[in-house]
């Protein structure tokens, strides 16, 4: 595996190690011990799925403490823009953010830390897959709306399909009020 480091301390883009021939290709999306290696985190508890079609936004979603999740993000099938806001107010990049764009064709992964937003837009139908460092919590879930002026997100595409739970997200600023973004 390879990894790209990015702005973001811990926010870091991963390629595996792909083998392909005539029968088709195969290739490891998560190895404890390549992990430990890369200083990542390797327990995992809760795998979650999902099928956006062409258009879709989702997010920008996190959970609260003590619920926060680390995601290990890659899609399956299609293309995606995945995109991670810090939202650790103590970090010297909060309210920074990075896109990525991950494709089934290359099977590139992304790994997002705790103390970060994080959404996706679907460049075409696709299935989406995240491995989280901690379960689901209703009561602890929040997000920011994903349009926000503030952090200036440009997800590249015209007309979204965005959920009605999507729509009435607060904003950055009426989260984090004075706390100033530090891009």
């Amino acid at each position: 595996m390879q990894i790209r480091e990015t702005s973001i301390t811990g926010l870091v883009e991963i390629f595996p190690r792909v083998f392909e021939d005539e029968r088709g290709m195969f290739f490891e999306s998560y190895n404890e011990q390549v992990f430990l290696k890369l200083g990542l985190p390797t327990h995992f508890v809760q795998d979650n799925q999902s099928f956006s079609k062409k258009g879709v936004v989702r997010g920008l979603h996190f959970q609260n403490a003590p619920f926060a999740q680390g995601k290990l993000v890659r899609v399956i099938s299609g293309r995606v823009l995945d995109v991670a806001v810090d939202i650790r107010p103590d970090s010297p990049t909060f309210g920074k953010h990075e896109i990525f764009e991950l494709r089934s064709d290359i099977n590139n992964i992304a790994y997002i830390p705790e103390g970060f937003a994080h959404g996706f837009v679907a460049l075409e139908d696709s299935i989406f897959s995240y491995k989280c460092t901690n379960v689901y919590d209703k009561a602890s879930e929040s997000g920011i709306l994903w349009s926000d002026p503030d952090l200036g997100i440009d997800w590249g595409v015209e007309h979204p399909i965005v959920s009605e739970k999507d729509i009435i997200l607060p904003t950055f600023k009426s989260l984090f009020g004075d706390l100033k973004i530090k891009a």
